[in-house]
């Protein structure tokens, strides 16, 4: 995994998460709070979403083969979409279905400075794990909004990291909602609320993550600012008149394909077009580092079929 790939935040949100986990279950075992019995989960089903980054990030960077021309760097997409199926089964589902049970059969909180003693523990660790990955996704965010980065990422890791700790620290805030209630009403069921608010949160993080790894195991293209970039390379050239289309491909977090159809003039040999061709090339690599995959085709440019439009049929994904 590359450094932006936020190798660093993972790992300090793993280290909090193991912490924490093994805190909220031991709160649990000597006070009996499904809430912390919930977030006891739901820091164990993180920890786990850590280590399948980590095998992502890892598996991904296996050399290219036969049966995988392009190589593995989708292995972090499918590792990112596995995370959204835990965080929604093992830890949403289950949150939902103990907040539920402690509501029909509710019962007080014995020995309550045990969960809230953890709870705020548990908040210093996730806000030192939140504060990393904010660290580690600024210089790659921009001048973007945090919701727009979390959209258009490509790299899963930060986004997931980012998503996981915002949703932990309301989780514990749900956590302790519910626990201090319980405790000063002396009612259960409070603990069971706070726990079905902990579940609700849980899924629908969960299905904003596969929403967003799902697009990109389908296959996303580059944002607009690097078909821009890409675009101009290819036209700072003499023997390019223009690029006539051009599609791209993330292979990977870092790696990107490019296909484009670029006009050549009409009174050009074979190795002048091959000479323009691998300048091109050159100029695009070195204008946008992730372009590891490029294929240029030569064409002479026709005003008439370019008014005619792209025939649909010849179009990926057309009829």
């Amino acid at each position: 995994m590359s450094t932006s790939g936020g190798t660093k935040a993972v790992l300090a949100a793993l280290g909090a998460n193991v912490a924490i986990a093994v805190s909220k279950f031991v709160a649990f075992a000597f006070s009996g709070s499904s809430s912390m019995l919930a977030e006891g989960v739901h820091s164990l089903a993180d920890s786990g979403n850590q280590l399948l980054l980590l095998l992502g990030g890892r598996r991904s960077r296996r050399a290219a083969d036969e049966a995988h021309p392009f190589g593995y760097g989708g292995e972090r997409f499918v590792y990112g979409f596995l995370v959204s199926v835990v965080l929604f089964s093992l830890g949403g589902l289950f949150a939902l279905y103990e907040g539920y049970e402690k509501i029909r059969h509710p019962h007080p909180i014995d020995a309550w400075y045990w969960p809230v003693g953890v709870l705020v523990f548990a908040v210093v660790a996730e806000g030192f794990s939140f504060r990393t990955a904010i660290g580690e996704a600024r210089s790659l965010k921009g001048r973007q909004s945090w919701r727009r980065f979390i959209r258009t990422a490509k790299a899963p890791e930060l986004p997931v990291v980012l998503l996981e700790d915002f949703g932990a620290l309301i989780g514990l805030a749900l956590a302790l909602f519910g626990v201090v209630l319980a405790v000063v009403t002396g009612d259960g069921v409070w603990d069971g609320v706070g726990t079905l608010g902990i579940g609700a949160l849980l899924v629908c993080i969960a299905l904003v993550l596969a929403v967003e790894t799902k697009s990109l195991l389908l296959g996303e293209g580059a944002g607009p600012e690097v078909v821009a970039r890409v675009r101009a390379a290819l036209l700072d050239g003499a023997d390019v008149d223009r690029v006539i289309h051009m599609r791209t491909l993330h292979l990977g977090p870092e790696e990107l394909l490019v296909a484009a159809k670029i006009a050549v003039p009409a009174d050009a040999n074979a190795r002048r077009i091959t000479t323009a061709i691998n300048a091109a090339e050159a100029r695009v690599r070195a204008t946008e580092p992730t372009a590891r995959v490029i294929y240029l085709e030569p064409d002479l440019y026709s005003e008439s079929e370019a008014a005619a439009g792209p025939d649909p049929a010849a179009t990926p994904g057309g009829r």
